[in-house]
């Protein structure tokens, strides 16, 4: 054992861990290096990506001042959308402070992109919580259903396979925006890879040739080196206080795709006959550059975490979705206890493990926008930021736990350590690792 491995041993002994955790924790990252060069890989891509999109549009320290008022002829924000466009290969984007989070950011483009009368498709099963209420599948004020906008979903199949059958079935004559969400949500399916968006897309266009076809692409940016907007989607549609922002956007989302599209977007944000042209930037344009900069290495240290959380948990015994060895498509890692007490443990743990409000235990209660319970843990310099280190999850059955986030690599691991330790201390898992580690 090195001076510098009993010094870490003290530090994380200082910081609450036992030194059978730290081991057992160890060997499991001894284990991944060689995968944790997979993710850098994809890190270094999609840096090239975000820096070739930045050279192109000629950002200049003009573009990080914002502006305030109307925001006419903001040469920050448009540089900006014009980047995202390049980003995403599509025809343009509306990147907003005004967008306050990414049901906002989706509810925008179903709202401006669906008429009376027209019908919204989900051939990927219920889609995430705080879209019910957007939709009408729970009663709500000013929801789609309020406009005589119809609703209708196709499950996916007990393997997590397209229900090709059903989808064909579903399409019809009113049917005019699909809406495809690319990681599970509060659920236990797999998150669909960028190649499996493209098949069900190109399927989709096959029967009905106009269709309008939205990725909700919220956690899953950066994760591969392409995204859904490369394989046909006609919308993306994502939060700036997840993977895109890198930790530094305060607010924020975006939109990016076919430019009538992101127009009726606009338009609906703003008013008609103003759209993009106004809209001011205030403070917020540094922090939308930077934590674009450097959103593909802060994901990278996301995923890295959730390999971890999911190598260390599978060893445990328990359910988890991905699978420890399983390519990822998201930074979510989805691990099922079967009891509240779990998922309580762990969102404890990793609000322990916080720098900001580390000293706050989380419980559940009944949060706006979701038909029961709801634990979060996240101590956040942004509030509410999923790409912090955070974890969240509803107190329903099958209690399943939904883990993300980490600024850095080293957090992360420390988040992941502390749950178990708080897990640990409940008796939930033995503090025995002998026979796992043989």
């Amino acid at each position: 054992m090195t001076d510098s491995s009993n010094n870490l041993y003290q530090m994380y002994k200082n910081m609450g861990i036992d030194r059978n955790v730290c081991v057992f924790c160890d060997k499991i990252w001894n284990s991944l290096k060689e995968r944790f060069e997979k993710i850098d890989e994809i890190s270094e891509y999609n840096q090239m990506k975000v820096i070739g999109a930045m050279q192109k549009n000629r950002v200049s320290e003009a573009c990080l001042l914002g502006t305030t008022g109307y925001g006419y002829n903001d040469l920050g924000r448009d540089t900006l959308e014009a980047v995202y466009a390049d980003v995403f290969h599509t025809e343009d984007a509306l990147v907003r402070p005004q967008i306050t989070c990414g049901t906002h950011a989706l509810a925008l483009a179903l709202m401006s992109n669906l008429r009376p009368g027209d019908e919204l498709l989900s051939p990927v099963g219920k889609p995430y919580d705080t879209l019910e209420e957007v939709i009408g599948i729970r009663e709500s004020r000013g929801s789609l259903k309020e406009y005589g906008i119809s609703y209708r979903q196709v499950d996916l199949l007990a393997d997590g396979g397209f229900d090709y059958e059903g989808i064909r079935a579903a399409v019809g004559e009113r049917t005019r925006l699909v809406t495809i969400q690319r990681s599970k949500g509060y659920q236990t399916r797999p998150t669909l890879s960028v190649t499996a968006i493209g098949e069900l897309i190109r399927f989709l266009k096959g029967i009905k040739p106009d269709l309008i076809c939205m990725v909700d692409n919220c956690y899953g940016e950066f994760t591969e080196i392409t995204e859904p907007s490369d394989v046909g989607a006609d919308l993306v549609v994502g939060s700036l206080i997840k993977n895109p922002g890198g930790g530094l956007a305060p607010i924020g989302g975006y939109l990016a795709g076919r430019r009538q599209c992101i127009e009726n977007a606009a338009y609906r944000l703003t008013s008609p006959g103003l759209g993009k042209e106004v809209g001011a930037s205030l403070q917020a344009l540094g922090a939308f550059y930077q934590g674009l900069f450097l959103a593909p290495s802060v994901v990278a240290n996301a995923m890295k975490s959730a390999v971890f959380a999911a190598n260390i948990y599978e060893k445990l015994g328990f359910s988890v979705v991905p699978s420890a060895g399983e390519e990822r498509h998201d930074i979510i890692q989805a691990v099922t206890f079967g009891t509240p007490e779990g998922v309580i443990a762990f969102c404890q743990g990793i609000q322990q493990a916080a720098a900001v409000d580390g000293h706050v235990t989380p419980e559940p209660w009944d949060m706006p926008g979701y038909d029961s319970p709801v634990i979060m843990a996240a101590g956040a310099f942004v509030a509410g930021s999923s790409i912090e280190l955070s974890a969240d999850g509803p107190i329903r059955p099958p209690y399943a736990v939904y883990f993300q986030g980490g600024l850095t690599w080293q957090h992360g691991k420390l988040g992941i350590m502390k749950t178990l330790q708080k897990l640990v201390e409940k008796g939930i898992v033995s503090s025995d690792f002998s026979h796992i580690l043989e």
